[in-house]
């Protein structure tokens, strides 16, 4: 039994992949942004936590930390004349700062442990560019270097992987999958014809948590339905 940290574990890919370990019997410290409906139930601890804070309370945090996972993130899609520069840097405090502060208070409670992993997101429109995506690819191409330096700085003790998904029906997509029509036309974007699901993200951040990937570290693994790099 392991015990896994997931930043934004209330809906989601968080959510799904906060069922999948708890039960599998691990223990599960989860935390979500403001108020929810969610259940905590099977959580070791369910505690608030606002990432843009200045000084975040981790005091929940177990003495060991197996597995880290951040999930906070932001779909904001329009043209780079509407963005101002404060977009930018408002979207780099969530995706970015934000994973930097909590990789950094849990490290050394990583180090406790002998099969730590961290696992963070990305996206697909950072390594195939998208019409509209200039914020959101500005943010996750720096999380893809921070994913491959960290897993260089910390190897070998601690593994450090990135999961780079294309759309995926969660409630950060909603304003974009809100019709069928809408779905339907971004299935058939796709190779597989069909949009991701929460737990097609929660089945591989779930499998490089675990022993079962302990030789692979430094990884932007990309589950996008064959986005990224076929053409049918």
């Amino acid at each position: 039994m392991a015990a896994h940290v997931i930043i934004g574990s209330s809906s989601g890919i968080g959510s799904s992949l906060a069922k999948q370990l708890i039960a599998e019997d691990h223990q599960v410290y989860g935390t979500f942004y403001k108020t929810t409906t969610a259940s905590a139930a099977g959580f070791a601890a369910w505690q608030p936590l606002n990432v843009l804070d200045e000084n975040p309370d981790f005091s929940f945090l177990p003495d060991v930390i197996d597995g880290l996972v951040y999930c906070p993130g932001a779909v904001n899609l329009k043209p780079f004349a509407r963005f101002k520069p404060d977009d930018f840097l408002s979207d780099y405090q969530l995706q970015v700062i934000g994973a930097v502060k909590v990789i950094q208070a849990c490290l050394p409670k990583l180090k406790n442990s002998s099969q730590a992993s961290v696992v963070l997101f990305s996206t697909v429109a950072v390594q195939t560019g998208f019409n509209f995506h200039s914020l959101v690819s500005s943010s996750k191409g720096a999380v893809e270097g921070l994913t491959r330096a960290l897993a260089a700085e910390f190897a070998p003790k601690i593994r450090v992987n990135c999961i780079a998904p294309s759309i995926t029906d969660t409630p950060l997509a909603a304003a974009l999958l809100n019709t069928d029509e809408k779905k339907e036309a971004n299935a058939q974007r796709h190779p597989l014809k069909k949009i991701g699901r929460p737990e097609d993200l929660a089945n591989l951040a779930s499998f490089l948590l675990s022993e079962k990937s302990s030789w692979i570290t430094g990884q932007i693994i990309h589950v996008d339905g064959g986005m990224s790099n076929l053409k049918v």
